[in-house]
């Protein structure tokens, strides 16, 4: 669906900084997201398969090798360590689940473990299926679709006018490249960025209708959460009044589109995460992101619940009334295993359950100091206090 307001419309409003202005904005996005999807949510989360070591400069992120923050490392997950965490997932309540790995293209080995993960995530959770896995060809968007996942979520980050101050060795229309073949291969796609990069409001707007020709299933909106010893490492945070502001624009450009709020959101918005999804909110990122900590699932099931959204698995898993593959492709569901579960007679208690975990950065992570960092190859310096090694060790 087209954009309800006009780019010219959309700079105005990016200027409001009156409260009562910007809460009868949200106001005006509430009614637009309750109107295209109703009470429905959509709830992800996701585990950190493989973390550590990029070798490209975002300049946001810690774990690239061009940051002196200390690298959160781990290789990748094997496929029963994916499954297990897909498991924790389904009990916390997540409609979804999302296998993220670092870098920008994964070797055919670790492909091979994200592909068979996705396929026991498929056969033994009744969760949906996404991956984000860097820059992918025709050939292996196909090969995730065969095994069974459903979206995959790869980011423009940011403007196409500021994105050269964000990364200088990932480009942009390869960002674009990767979106059409996953769109190609039959599969939904998962396409946002993230605010407080030192763009302008501008940008800002341009961002949002960027995506909106990409017209991605889903939209899913990070705040820069500072990283010390990263080109971006001093930003301040964002004022809360003007993410809630900038969320309920991007729901005026991008109606149909199932927008979540992911890293960030906890040390950005504080008290006002309510509000945010007021300003038209599909879903949160559960439980933790990928080197951060955030909400516990119980927290961020109440605050969907007291604005009078339901956050119980339904239909498509969350994004009843409007199924989420547009394509048609992925008709039906997967077997509702908690439901049939329940159904079974109840089983003498089990003296060794199976520890099932949220993925928690704080005790799942290795956090190593790097011995050399090579100059950034856009000159910039890394900037930020760089605190003391946090002496977390993987689990």
């Amino acid at each position: 669906m087209a954009p309800l307001i006009t780019r010219e419309q959309a700079l105005r409003l990016g200027e409001v900084e009156d409260r009562a202005e910007i809460a009868a904005l949200v106001e005006r996005a509430w009614s637009v997201r309750r109107e295209r999807f109703g009470d429905s949510t959509d709830m992800c989360s996701l585990v950190n398969a493989k973390s550590g070591g990029c070798a490209e400069d975002c300049g946001f992120c810690a774990q690239s090798k061009y940051a002196e923050a200390q690298t959160p490392m781990h290789a990748m997950m094997d496929p029963e360590q994916i499954l297990e965490h897909a498991r924790a997932a389904q009990a916390a309540g997540a409609h979804r689940f999302c296998i993220v790995s670092q870098g920008q293209g994964l070797s055919q080995r670790d492909f091979e473990k994200v592909l068979e993960g996705a396929r026991r995530v498929a056969q033994h959770t009744n969760l949906k299926r996404c991956v984000s896995v860097g820059h992918l060809s025709a050939r292996r968007a196909r090969a995730l679709a065969d095994a069974g996942v459903q979206r995959v979520h790869h980011n423009v980050e940011t403007a196409a006018s500021y994105y050269p101050e964000v990364s200088t060795t990932v480009r942009y229309e390869g960002r674009l490249r990767t979106v059409a073949a996953v769109r190609e291969a039959g599969l939904e796609t998962c396409v946002g960025g993230i605010l407080n990069l030192g763009e302008t409001r501008a940008q800002r707007v341009e961002m949002a209708f960027e995506l909106a020709a990409l017209d991605p299933t889903s939209v899913p909106i990070n705040l820069l959460n500072p990283r010390p010893g990263t080109k971006f490492g001093d930003r301040e945070l964002m004022d809360p009044w003007e993410v809630v502001k900038w969320i309920a624009i991007f729901r005026l450009i991008l109606p149909d589109a199932l927008f979540r709020l992911c890293g960030g959101r906890v040390e950005n918005l504080g008290e006002l995460q309510a509000t945010a999804v007021k300003a038209g909110l599909n879903g949160v990122m559960m439980g933790n992101f990928l080197t951060t900590l955030g909400n516990t699932p119980e927290e961020d099931r109440a605050m969907f619940e007291e604005l009078g959204l339901n956050v119980a698995r339904q239909p498509d898993n969350g994004s009843n009334p409007r199924p989420d593959n547009r394509s048609g492709r992925l008709a039906g569901k997967t077997p509702d295993l908690v439901s049939a579960a329940l159904a079974q007679p109840e089983p003498e208690p089990d003296p060794t359950p199976l520890p099932v975990r949220l993925w928690d950065p704080s005790k799942q992570l290795r956090f190593a100091a790097k011995r050399s960092v090579p100059p950034r190859p856009d000159g910039a310096a890394n900037r930020g206090s760089i605190p003391s090694p946090p002496g977390l060790v993987g689990s």
